[in-house]
């Protein structure tokens, strides 16, 4: 069988040499800084520190600027999310399967948290129900995540619903922990926004959402079907620029409406549409949740 977590691991060498690795390193431990650590004691402001680590009352007590710090957590959790319906085993933006997308970006978070000690878990499945493997260290747990997501997601798997996942997570998750999400364009839903609210007063959440393929680019029309029922896409249908157009309007819409509700909820989302766009994302999104926190 083949090594996935092996795979993961060479593309994030070979991103190693253009970009340090350290640096992803560093915003991956960012993300839990000054919230799930334990407070130490009161120490002078020096610049460079980060502002929100201010003790505001204290400075105003004191007469200067003093810092909160903290005494780190040995090993944090983080729970990856994977959606492994039907919807996953389709075609990305640029013709990749969206399984490999999802394993390439997960197989990344996930040797991110054990090179930092921290142990990880996952919540997979379809509309029909979820899968829990709990949270523990080691390089062959990993490989067994990567493989599970892998496997699972096929045109043989029930119809997507990542809102049955997430709320699995809200009943059985405990503690305070990292959520990463990896999921298809899914569209602002009042009961998505219900449950992702209830999970980020308990948890961090990351978003990663993998960019559907374009109408016009679903290959052949005698290949091109829809994963939900393998419905034919008539030629007629997949050739006509007033229908590519449509969808096109239709989907800007959707993206819309599913970055403002991640907004709204306090949830910072990326977007990838092939295995090569993952490392580069997943730093940018690391960053931009450190800096909403």
């Amino acid at each position: 069988m083949t090594s996935l977590l092996t795979r993961v691991k060479s593309k994030m060498s070979i991103f190693a040499h253009r970009k340090a690795r350290g640096i992803l390193d560093g915003e991956y431990g960012s993300v839990f800084r000054g919230r799930s650590l334990d407070f130490d004691d009161l120490r002078a402001y020096v610049p460079g520190d980060e502002v929100r680590d201010i003790d505001w009352k204290a400075s105003a007590r004191h007469g200067s600027p003093l810092i909160k710090r903290y005494v780190a957590v040995r090993r944090q959790t983080l729970m990856l999310i994977a959606d492994t319906g039907r919807n996953m085993a389709a075609g990305s933006r640029d013709g990749e399967p969206k399984k490999d997308i999802a394993v390439m970006a997960l197989g990344v978070m996930a040797y991110l948290a054990h090179r930092h000690g921290d142990v990880v878990g996952l919540v997979c499945g379809d509309a029909f129900g979820s899968r829990t493997i709990p949270a523990k260290a080691g390089e062959a747990h990993l490989e067994r995540l990567l493989q599970e997501v892998h496997s699972r997601a096929s045109l043989d798997s029930g119809p997507s619903r990542l809102e049955e996942q997430l709320r699995h997570v809200a009943r059985t998750v405990k503690g305070r922990n990292l959520l990463f999400v990896v999921a298809d364009e899914l569209a602002a839903d009042p009961g998505l926004e219900q449950v992702l609210r209830r999970l980020r007063a308990q948890h961090e959440i990351l978003w990663l959402t993998i960019r559907d393929a374009h109408l016009a680019g679903a290959g052949p029309a005698e290949d091109a079907f829809s994963v939900v029922d393998a419905s034919p896409l008539p030629s007629r249908i997949a050739e006509s620029s007033g229908v590519a157009a449509a969808y096109a309007t239709a989907t800007a819409g959707r993206d819309a409406g599913r970055h403002a509700m991640l907004r709204s909820v306090g949830i910072s989302e990326g977007r990838v549409a092939n295995s090569q766009e993952v490392m580069t994302e997943l730093f940018a999104l690391l960053e931009r949740h450190r800096r909403a926190g």
